[in-house]
């Protein structure tokens, strides 16, 4: 392609509102334009890149057995609410009406519908299945920002295995993770597996793969000496052991004023210091009450409270409905006699005694708590929030939280959609057994924002090779000198004819006009071919990673550049 008949709108400066590196960069390069908040078209030099991200993940999913198809992404309504995700799913949802009041969503993602498909499987012969699509899905955002890392519309890889029993659902789980380490691989990301939530997917595993980056949104926590690694809302970590001493008798104390951990601990640090308290929360969970018990130095992690509940929301609960619940303002509330509400305890205060709390009447807390003699425990729970430079639970390393982007999350369904939409099948025997499902998304966009993410410099993006707009960028320092355009042209014919993608800078503009634009666009390879090069027999070839030069000669530049590309190539697919 020649510069001077494509359409490359370069900018000098960033939007206003871009925090991103990646929004700040793509804009720029004139790969994207917003349209809307969160909505976004990819410019030619956008959809080039985007096109070589299908095409790894594509044919890394095919080659697992993978089947391709498109489903609708309009879906009618009652579909989502036959699987309960209708309310899980909440405001998140773009839900219209046809001309007819007929009630519609636009997916955000497709287990229901590739769950009504397979009701048409009838025996564990037609077992197993991987099925995909490369899709558009829509999501109304709350806050879409960050370019292509937080949209309301956006292409997604979302695959589903179908299997007759837990070992067949291993086996395609297994699969899709290598998939998707070689996918992350090619795309020249260095992403890690992480333990995560299934969250609104449901499901038992759950795995993310997320890239390390401070433009993420999830908080990761890894040990500096084994492999643990897990989303902050699974984390977990060793805590040292407590003496609490001989059991006491339950006890009530007059606490006139204090309302916090912090005062009680400061005006009884015998008996309530901040490890020694009961910290009481009070949470709606899909509109039913529960209380959420920790220890006073530890902070609730709310989606380990949504997984415990299986709730698709949960909230904070009002003063006023504390009062009228509990029968007193927090800072007074505990666990100690309450009966018909949820009560949950999070792990760290299990088997503990001579604990303080609210008494559940202003200016009173009670002491000597033994919490499996003075409470009805519905259920001890992981609840906690892990905090940076806690011990390692796997071998007593050091916990270390970072920031990173989610960029694939792999579930095991199991047979919530199969049971739902009737999707069983026989065995030998002749029993039937729902199919057994798992879910496994790529974000398209998100993926290339990522990489921006994970390769740039001050000057602009560096593209890995395996999916840059173009693979080799001949910059003409003199377009409007016959002798050098003339050698130009024949190194880009020389490239083309082998299969080099080539993009010619023909512009007559300044030489640091088009420096710029180069590094700015990040092609890997640039070949600068000026006067003097032409008369000694020379071309400067600059490596963009790195910004690494070396001279090629004229009559042979061509099959150089080609060689080094095929070593490149070789090296990122492994």
């Amino acid at each position: 392609m020649r510069w001077t008949e494509a359409h490359i709108p370069t900018l000098r400066d960033a939007p206003a509102d871009a925090e991103a590196i990646s929004h700040k960069l793509l804009v720029r390069g004139g790969f994207i334009r917003q349209l809307s908040a969160g909505s976004y078209s990819m410019l030619p030099l956008g959809q080039r890149v985007r096109l070589k991200v299908i095409d790894i993940v594509r044919k890394e999913i095919d080659a697992i057995g993978g089947q391709e198809m498109i489903l609708p992404t309009l879906h009618p309504a009652e579909i989502w609410e036959r699987s309960g995700r209708d309310g899980l799913m909440g405001e998140n949802l773009f839900r219209l009406q046809d001309r007819k009041d007929g009630d519609l969503v636009l997916g955000m993602t497709e287990e229901e519908i590739f769950g009504m498909l397979a009701s048409e499987l009838s025996s564990y012969r037609d077992l197993p299945q991987i099925w995909y699509q490369i899709h558009t899905k829509f999501r109304d955002e709350p806050r879409p920002k960050s370019g292509l890392l937080r949209v309301r519309e956006f292409t997604m890889k979302d695959s589903y295995t179908l299997d007759i029993d837990s070992s067949g659902l291993d086996a395609g789980f297994v699969k899709h993770h290598e998939a998707y380490k070689r996918i992350f691989k090619r795309l020249g990301m260095s992403a890690v597996d992480v333990q995560a939530s299934s969250g609104a997917m449901g499901g038992t595993e759950s795995i993310e793969f997320i890239q390390r980056s401070d433009a993420g949104e999830d908080w990761i926590v890894t040990c500096d000496k084994c492999d643990y690694r897990a989303n902050l809302e699974k984390a977990t970590s060793a805590l040292e052991p407590l003496d609490d001493g001989e059991p006491a008798d339950l006890e009530r104390f007059a606490t006139p004023g204090l309302r916090t951990i912090k005062a009680l601990a400061e005006a009884h640090p015998d008996i309530a210091g901040a490890e020694k308290s009961i910290k009481t929360l009070v949470y709606f969970a899909d509109d039913e009450p529960v209380l959420a018990l920790l220890r006073g130095d530890h902070d609730l992690q709310e989606q380990k409270l949504l997984d415990a509940t299986a709730a698709s929301e949960a909230r904070p609960a009002k003063v006023e409905e504390i009062r009228e619940l509990l029968g007193a303002d927090p800072g007074s509330l505990g666990g100690v006699g309450v009966e018909g509400m949820t009560v949950l305890v999070d792990l760290a205060l299990e088997g503990r005694h001579n604990l303080a709390t609210g008494a559940n009447e202003d200016d009173w807390h009670y002491k000597g708590v033994n919490i499996a003699r003075d409470m009805t425990v519905t259920a001890y729970v992981d609840l906690r929030e892990v905090k940076n430079g806690e011990s390692c639970s796997v071998d007593g390393g050091t916990l270390e939280m970072w920031k990173g982007i989610e960029v694939g999350h792999i579930f095991k369904l199991g047979t919530m959609y199969s049971e739902e939409f009737g999707a069983y099948v026989q065995d030998p025997d002749g029993s039937s057994h729902p199919i057994i499902m798992g879910s496994y998304g790529i974000g398209i966009e998100r993926g290339m924002a990522a990489i921006v993410e994970a390769s740039h410099d001050e000057n602009g993006i560096v593209w890995p090779l395996s999916v840059a707009p173009y693979e080799v960028l001949i910059t003409v320092v003199r377009s409007d000198d016959s002798e050098t355009l003339a050698a130009a042209e024949r190194l880009y014919d020389g490239l083309r004819s082998l299969g080099v993608d080539t993009l010619i800078d023909d512009r007559v503009e300044r030489p640091g006009v088009k420096f710029a634009d180069a590094e700015l666009i990040g092609i890997p390879f640039r070949v600068t071919v000026g006067p003097r090069g032409v008369e000694s027999g020379m071309f400067e070839l600059t490596v963009r990673d790195g910004m690494h030069k070396e001279e090629l000669a004229l009559e042979s530049a061509a099959i150089s550049m080609k060689s080094k590309l095929d070593e490149a190539l070789e090296i990122i697919s492994g």
